[in-house]
C-alpha cells in the first residue's frame, strides 16, 4: 500500500477543501514559517488514529477544527481523507478486494470523531491495525517531526527496537499481540469474577438447599394440618348432622303448632266476618252519638268561655275597687298634710309680723353705719389721690436729681482731667524755670482749680444725699 492523496477540509488552517497529491518519487512542500507545513503531517497522524490532543498541539481534540479569523467565521467540523493505492493487494483481508482505500476521519463540535474506510463506518482500532500491518501509524518513527532525529539518535533501546520491528514489518503482529494480551487479561479478570460468581452461587445453593428442606418440612406440616383440619371438619359435619336432626324435630313440632294456630286463625276470621255483618248498624249508631257529643261539646265550650269572661270581669271590678280605696286613702293623707302646712304657714306669718315690727330700728342703725363708712371711704380716697400726687412729684425730682448727678459726675471727670494736665504743665515749668512769677501764677490757678473740684465734689455729695432721700 502506498499513500497517493491527502485531502483536508476545515482542518486547522486549511479552511477550504485542499488536496495534496503524493506521486511516486520524492514529494516536497516548501514554504515560510507558519504557512501550515506541520499541519499536513499532523493531518496524516490524525487520520491514522492519533488520540492524544497534545500531539496535535492543542488543549482539546476539537482544536483541530478551524477556529476562525477576523475575516472568516469558524467551522463546526473538520475532515481529513487519506487515499491508499492497493494494487499489490497488501491490505487486510477485509479491504483487500479494493484497488484504492479511502480512509477518512471526521470530527464535529460536541459530537466526537467518526472513522470510515471506503464509506463504511469502522472503529479507530481497525484503522490503527490497518496502518500497523503496513508498518506505519500515527506514532511511527517513519513520521519524522521537528527534533525527532536527535531523539532517535539518543533514544533508549526500547525505542530503537520499535524502529527495527517497524522496518521488519512486524508492528502489526506486536499490535495484535498487545491486543491479544489485553483480551487474555480481560479473560483472566472475567475468570476471577466467574470464580467469585461461582462462590456466590455456591452460597446461594446452600441457602436454596436450606430453603428446600424448609419447604419439604412445610409441606409435611401442611399435609398434617390439612389432615387434622379434615378430621375437625368431619367431626363438625357429624355435629352439624345431629343438629340438623334436632332442628328437624323442632321444625315438626313448630309445624304442628302452626297448624293449630292456623285453624284458630280461621275460626277467628269466621268470627270477624260475622261481626263485620253487624258493623254498619253500629257505625250509624256511633255517628249519631258522635254528632250529639259534638253538639254537647260545643255548648260546654261556650259556657266555659262565658264563665271565663265573667271571672275576668269580676277580677277587673275588684281591681278597680282596690284602686279607688287606695286613691281615697292617698287623698286623706294629702288633706292631713295640707292642714299641717296651713298651720305652719300661719305660725310663720305671725313670726314674720312680729319680726317686721322690730326691723325698723335695725334698718336706721344700719343706714347710719353705712353713711359713716361711706365718709371714711371718701376720706381714704382723697388721701390716696394726695399720695399719688406726691409720688408723681417725687418721681419727677428723682429724675431731675439723677440727671444733675450725671452732669456733676461728668464735670468732676473733666476737672480731674484738667487738674492732671495742669499739674503736668506745672511740673514741666518748674523744671525749666526753677520757680519764677509765672510759676507762682500757675500755682494759683492750680489751687483755684482744686478748690473748684472740691466744691464740685461737695455739690455732688449733697445731690447724692438728696437723691437717696428722694428714693426713700
Amino acid at each position: 500500500m502506498k499513500f497517493s492523496k491527502l485531502r483536508l477540509s476545515g482542518f486547522k488552517s486549511f479552511v477550504e477543501p485542499t488536496e495534496l497529491v503524493i506521486k511516486p518519487g520524492l514529494t516536497g512542500i516548501v514554504g515560510p514559517n507558519g504557512c501550515g507545513k506541520s499541519n499536513l503531517l499532523e493531518a496524516l497522524r490524525w487520520v491514522m488514529g492519533e488520540s492524544s490532543y497534545k500531539s496535535m498541539r492543542g488543549s482539546g481534540m476539537e482544536d483541530v477544527i478551524f477556529s476562525g479569523t477576523t475575516n472568516r467565521p469558524s467551522r463546526n467540523m473538520a475532515e481529513v481523507m487519506l487515499t491508499l493505492d492497493n494494487e499489490d493487494r497488501t491490505a487486510p483481508p477485509t479491504f483487500n478486494e479494493f484497488d484504492q482505500l479511502e480512509i477518512s476521519r471526521r470530527i464535529e463540535r460536541d459530537a466526537g470523531s467518526a472513522y470510515r474506510i471506503n464509506g463504511k463506518d469502522v472503529r479507530a482500532r481497525d484503522v490503527q491495525l490497518l496502518f500497523a500491518d503496513a508498518s506505519t501509524g500515527s506514532r511511527s518513527p517513519a513520521l519524522v517531526k521537528q527534533g525527532q532525529i536527535g531523539e532517535i539518535i539518543s533514544s533508549k533501546p526500547q525505542a530503537r527496537r520499535r524502529i527495527l520491528e517497524e522496518a521488519a514489518g512486524i508492528t502489526g503482529l506486536h499490535t495484535r499481540r498487545h491486543e491479544a494480551e489485553l483480551k487474555l487479561r480481560a479473560a483472566e479478570t472475567n475468570l476471577e469474577r466467574l470464580e467469585d460468581v461461582l462462590a456466590q452461587l455456591e452460597n446461594q445453593l446452600q441457602s436454596l438447599k436450606r430453603q428446600a428442606r424448609q419447604a419439604i418440612r412445610y409441606k409435611e406440616l401442611s399435609a398434617e394440618i390439612r389432615r387434622l383440619e379434615a378430621a375437625g371438619l368431619y367431626l363438625a359435619w357429624k355435629d352439624a348432622g345431629a343438629a340438623v336432626e334436632a332442628e328437624n324435630r323442632t321444625l315438626s313440632e313448630f309445624t304442628k303448632v302452626l297448624g293449630e294456630q292456623t285453624r284458630a286463625v280461621s275460626e277467628m276470621t269466621r268470627m270477624r266476618d260475622q261481626a263485620s255483618e253487624g258493623l254498619p248498624k253500629l257505625r250509624e249508631t256511633e255517628a249519631v252519638r258522635a254528632a250529639v257529643l259534638q253538639r254537647l261539646t260545643l255548648e260546654r265550650e261556650g259556657l266555659e268561655r262565658e264563665e271565663q269572661q265573667a271571672l275576668e270581669k269580676r277580677r277587673d271590678l275588684e281591681g278597680r275597687i282596690e284602686q279607688i280605696n287606695r286613691d281615697l286613702a292617698r287623698e286623706k293623707e294629702l288633706l292631713g298634710d295640707t292642714d299641717g302646712v296651713m298651720k305652719r304657714l300661719a305660725d310663720e306669718q305671725a313670726q314674720l309680723e312680729e319680726a317686721t315690727r322690730g326691723d325698723g330700728d335695725a334698718r336706721a342703725a344700719a343706714a347710719k353705719a353705712l353713711q359713716a363708712e361711706a365718709e371714711k371711704l371718701s376720706l381714704a380716697q382723697s388721701k390716696a389721690d394726695e399720695a399719688n400726687a406726691k409720688l408723681s412729684d417725687l418721681l419727677a425730682r428723682h429724675n431731675a436729681l439723677s440727671r444733675q448727678i450725671g452732669e456733676i459726675e461728668a464735670r468732676i471727670s473733666r476737672d480731674e482731667a484738667d487738674l492732671a494736665r495742669t499739674r503736668e504743665k506745672h511740673a514741666a515749668i518748674i523744671a525749666e524755670t526753677g520757680g519764677d512769677d509765672a510759676t507762682q501764677s500757675l500755682s494759683g490757678d492750680i489751687d483755684s482749680a482744686v478748690a473748684r473740684a472740691a466744691a464740685s465734689e461737695t455739690a455732688a455729695g449733697e445731690a447724692e444725699t438728696a437723691h437717696q432721700a428722694v428714693r426713700a
